[in-house]
């Protein structure tokens, strides 16, 4: 992501910078731009403060800046940001956090 772009989500939302499609298949097949798929799998880029509860606290999120998560394919809003394209998603759509 472009050094300098501040961008702060609200509530529970997440921003999600997704990883690059691939280029080849296992079996090294050049794929054209139209074969490739959308990435389901970025690295959270920012995190808002939590959901606003009825007692008047935030709800703590699981996720933080760094994590690499997977996301539902059609999940959150396209956002180009400068020559980025980021994804804003609330938390409930991330469906897990990769662990390596």
């Amino acid at each position: 992501m472009a050094k300098g772009l501040k961008i702060r989500p609200l509530d529970d939302r997440v921003v999600v910078q997704p990883l690059e499609a691939e280029t080849k298949t296992a079996g090294g097949i050049v794929l054209p731009d139209s074969a490739k798929e959308k990435p389901q799998r970025g690295t959270v880029v920012a995190v808002g403060p939590g959901k606003l509860l009825e007692s008047g606290k935030r709800g703590e999120l699981s996720v933080q800046v760094g994590d690499q998560v997977i996301y539902g394919k059609y999940g959150g809003t396209d956002i180009a940001i400068g020559d980025d394209d980021v994804k804003v998603l609330r938390e409930s759509d991330i469906l897990a956090k990769v662990v390596e």
